[in-house]
Formats: C-alpha cells, sequence, structure tokens
C-alpha cells in the first residue's frame, strides 16, 4: 500500500514537472525566471507607481506581481499558459493574501485585452516580441509603458534604457526608431 502511494505520489510530481516546463515551451517561452534586483530595477525605471495596472506577460512563478505589489503598491495581472504555474501563483497570493491586488489569468497573451494596463512587462525572446508587436500597438493605451527585459523591439525607440541589465521602455504609442536612435540622441544630450 505504501509503496503505491509513493508511486503514485511521484507519478503526480514527475507530470506536474513535465507540465511546468512543456506547456510553456509549446507556445515558444520556456520559463525563466528574472532575478528580484533586476525586476526591481525594470519596475523603477518604468516609473510603476501606486495603483497602476502592470501586467506580466507569462507570469512564470509571479515574482514580477509580488514586487509590484509588494514594493510598487501597484495591481497586477499576471498572463500565464502554464496551469501548473497558475495554480502556484493561485496558492501563494491566497497565503499571503493578496487576491485583492493580483490576479492570475490562465491565457495566450496573444490574446489578452491590454488596455487597463499602465505598465506591460514582458521577458520574451526577439522572436516573440516581433509576433507581440501589432497586438501591443493595437491593445495598449496612450501613456501605457511596455517594459522588456533582454530583447528589443527593433523598430521602436525606447523612452528609457538601461545597458547594463539590457532593459527597455518603450511609451505608447511607440515612437518609431530603434535602440540606435535612442543611443545617439542620448549621446547628443
Amino acid at each position: 500500500m505504501i509503496i503505491l502511494l509513493v508511486y503514485g505520489l511521484s507519478l503526480l510530481l514527475f507530470v506536474l514537472s513535465l507540465a511546468w516546463i512543456l506547456i510553456p515551451a509549446l507556445y515558444g517561452l520556456p520559463s525563466v525566471p528574472t532575478k528580484p534586483e533586476r525586476i526591481q530595477k525594470a519596475l523603477k525605471l518604468a516609473n510603476l507607481q501606486p495603483d497602476e495596472v502592470i501586467y506580466d506577460l507569462g507570469a512564470g512563478d509571479g515574482r514580477v506581481l509580488f514586487i509590484a505589489v509588494r514594493e510598487f503598491g501597484a495591481r497586477a495581472v499576471g498572463l500565464e499558459i502554464g496551469p501548473v504555474q497558475c495554480a502556484l501563483i493561485w496558492l501563494r497570493l491566497t497565503a499571503n493574501g493578496l487576491g485583492d491586488r493580483i490576479q492570475i489569468r490562465w491565457e495566450n497573451f496573444y490574446k489578452v485585452d491590454l488596455r487597463e494596463a499602465d505598465v506591460v512587462f514582458v521577458y520574451a525572446t526577439s522572436k516573440e516580441v516581433t509576433k507581440l508587436v501589432s497586438h501591443l500597438e493595437t491593445q495598449m493605451k496612450r501613456g501605457a509603458r511596455l517594459v522588456s527585459i533582454s530583447a528589443d523591439f527593433p523598430e521602436w525607440e525606447p523612452s528609457a534604457f538601461d545597458n547594463h541589465d539590457l532593459i527597455f521602455v518603450y511609451e505608447m504609442p511607440p515612437t518609431r526608431g530603434s535602440i540606435s536612435s535612442y543611443l545617439m540622441k542620448k549621446a547628443n544630450e
């Protein structure tokens, strides 16, 4: 009996681990956590304010959501395609009493309505940010900020940039240009 229980729990753990990795990977974005210090720097660079709404596209383990709420006083919405990640974030926010400040949605972020967002946070590859361009341009409201970690939007000029941690901030609607045009403007100031 005990052997069957251990076997069953091991199998369940294996299936959950597989789901953690495979479901997001099928959509092109494996779960890769960002260091808390880098998240804090990115949210400061985006000038996230208390009670603003931040959307995290591909919330992973939810660390962006928790930092935005605890340290910046924002309200946060996490969009995650992985059901295991969603369940774990939901457990964490419930255990921490943050259900009124954080919302987690099991959704494909390529199809979600972003008009409520003041800030959108994305940590994706260059391939994925290229796919997001038209969706962000049509969904994000004027004055909203987009924070991208590691990958720039090649046809947009950032409004702020951190070279050390590769953090790009764009204000909507985006200014046409590139990181090169941004750096040239900064060099001439």
